[in-house]
């Protein structure tokens, strides 16, 4: 068996990130991604200002593209009543398509070696060896001191390993387009419907990416997207406007199953979990790929202090839980605040009426510039 000394399953952002740095730190690095780049993600591709600096400094974002920039948040309740808000620090948009491919390049550049197209099926950890042994679908099997788990919001290692969320069935489904319409490039838009709401915002080439987060049931109930979105979504007149009005660029939507946003830990197994792995916040909030990125430069530098492992796994989980425990718990209550008539008209009505309170709520959200 090779033998590593931090494998990162996962080639997400934070997986992306963490496999970067710590190549960059000189450790040598093996990333396991289950698909082949370039690729879609069902994802918001809005990324707050808080990491743009850091992406910057490390070379992590391409400059082919003249990325558009968000100031402000529009908001419209089911009926189609609209309220804006400033957005503190801002963001830009860039789809995961470019963004992950490009990082990936960064990772193959620095010197990190990798396995795309690969499936992790076993993840042990042996505490006589005091190392992890990681199993391919295809038989392969390698050893690592470290392991970052980076597979995503929800994935087959999570029975695996019998974390506790995975056992809890969750209501929701998300589904992304990419689209061609006119629209407010400087805003980050969130149009509410009955169970569910959708996101808007440009990214590279003049392109808006529409994605929602809807109901199971609703979709088991109408028997296709096609005809949820015209019986569901369209009763808001700005999506109805967005689904007949605008171009649909992908061959068909993205889709992911089962969305979760109970609590998780940052380490379980000794593996340390980063980007959605270690918690996934409601997609309302616009700044899960900041957090991801910036949970992925946590657990590098966690390892790259060169601690025991002991060490290393209390100081990532204090760090985490310092930047993202609280953020996400105002996340999940926040999010009451939408999805129906009643909910989400009462929200329009705070946003419009007191917009300190709106403000607040992003600002508790985000984070700070790293």
């Amino acid at each position: 068996m090779d033998k590593y000394e931090v494998i990162i399953v996962g080639g997400g952002l934070a997986g992306l990130v963490a496999s970067f740095l710590l190549a960059k730190g000189g450790k040598k690095v093996l990333l396991i991604e289950k698909k082949n780049y370039p690729f879609h993600r069902v994802c918001g591709e809005y990324v707050s200002n808080e990491v743009y600096e850091f992406l910057m400094r490390e070379e992590l974002l391409p400059t082919v593209y003249d990325l558009p920039r968000m100031t402000h948040f529009l908001f419209s309740d089911t009926s189609g009543n609209t309220a804006k808000v400033p957005l503190g620090l801002g963001g830009f948009g860039i789809s995961r398509f470019v963004l992950d491919a490009y990082l990936f390049q960064r990772v193959k550049e620095m010197g990190a070696s990798s396995q795309t197209g690969a499936t992790v099926e076993k993840l042990t950890f042996d505490t006589s060896e005091n190392q992890f042994h990681v199993g391919l679908r295809t038989g392969e099997e390698y050893r690592a001191d470290y392991v970052i788990g980076a597979f995503g919001k929800r994935s087959k290692l999570d029975k695996t390993l019998q974390r506790p969320f995975i056992e809890k069935r969750s209501p929701y489904i998300g589904v992304k387009y990419h689209i061609k319409t006119e629209f407010d490039s400087s805003a980050v838009v969130l149009h509410n419907f009955e169970g569910g709401y959708c996101g808007l915002n440009a990214i590279e080439e003049g392109k808006g990416n529409l994605c929602y987060l809807g109901k199971r049931e609703a979709l088991r109930h109408f028997g296709s997207l096609e005809a949820m979105e015209k019986e569901v979504l369209w009763k808001n007149p700005h999506l109805k406007k967005l689904f007949t009005e605008s171009e649909f660029l992908l061959e068909k939507p993205e889709v992911i199953n089962e969305i979760n946003f109970e609590k998780k830990q940052p380490v379980e197994n000794h593996i340390l979990m980063a980007g959605d792995s270690a918690g996934l916040i409601t997609p309302l909030c616009g700044n899960g790929m900041a957090m991801a990125i910036h949970s992925g430069k946590l657990a590098a530098e966690a390892i790259l202090e060169g601690k025991s492992r002991e060490g290393v796994e209390k100081s990532y989980e204090k760090v985490w839980k310092s930047k993202f425990e609280r953020r996400l718990w105002v996340g999940r209550n926040t999010q009451r605040l939408f999805g129906n008539q009643s909910a989400s008209g009462f929200a329009q009505t705070l946003i419009s009426k007191l917009p300190g309170f709106a403000k607040l709520i992003i600002r508790q959200t985000h984070g700070k510039v790293i």
